[in-house]
């Protein structure tokens, strides 16, 4: 994938090309570490690169569930909140069982779905707003389909950001170098492929 998203013709190929794009991103930042290294949390924030990548893929679920079903509801989670809850916490977190390459495959496969979704659902398809969650707008009875892939866009381009200055913090790796090891670009003066230090 190239430094930026390709341009496109129309409104729906643009937004999945950004999103696309911002998907991309956890790759690059993962490139060449370790598990320990991508478990480790360097930086003053608690975050670490497995559980951002974690975080993305099922920020994605989520989101992309609710485009899927629209306009009605998903399938209610019957659990409790406090479980619901927890599960969501436990997004963050790379567990020692957990590996790189399996969090990688995951997020690969649930990318794809994404990119599938919101390709096929009508962008004005209402969302409808769940009313049990409380970070959601009480006063808004529903989004659409347009608003999802904008809000992914956003919700990713954040935790790519937190993502480049976690590896920064790892090993001084940083976002150019190590897109250029990962899509394998031609070295020029300017930009050279991420190498591990001797």
């Amino acid at each position: 994938m190239p430094g930026m998203p390709a341009p496109a013709a129309d409104e729906r190929q643009t937004l999945l090309n950004v999103l696309a794009f911002q998907q991309n991103a956890f790759f690059a930042a993962a490139y060449g570490l370790t598990d320990e290294q991508a478990r480790s949390t360097p930086s003053v924030s608690a975050l670490s690169i497995g559980g951002l990548i974690k975080h993305a893929a099922g920020v994605q679920k989520g989101w992309t569930e609710r485009a899927k079903y629209a306009p009605e509801f998903p399938p209610k989670d019957e659990r409790p909140m406090a479980e619901i809850m927890a599960e969501y916490a436990d997004q963050y977190v790379m567990h020692s069982h957990e590996t790189l390459d399996g969090l990688l495959d995951q997020l690969e496969q649930q990318n794809a779905e994404t990119l599938q979704v919101l390709g096929s659902v009508a962008l004005d398809t209402p969302v409808p707003v769940p009313p049990e969650v409380p970070w959601f707008p009480k006063d808004v009875d529903h989004w659409d389909v347009r608003w999802v892939a904008m809000h992914l866009i956003e919700e990713l381009s954040r935790h790519a950001g937190h993502a480049d200055i976690i590896r920064e913090s790892i090993d001084g790796a940083t976002m150019y170098e190590l897109m250029a090891a990962h899509e394998e670009w031609p070295e020029t003066d300017f930009i050279k492929r991420w190498r591990p230090s001797a």
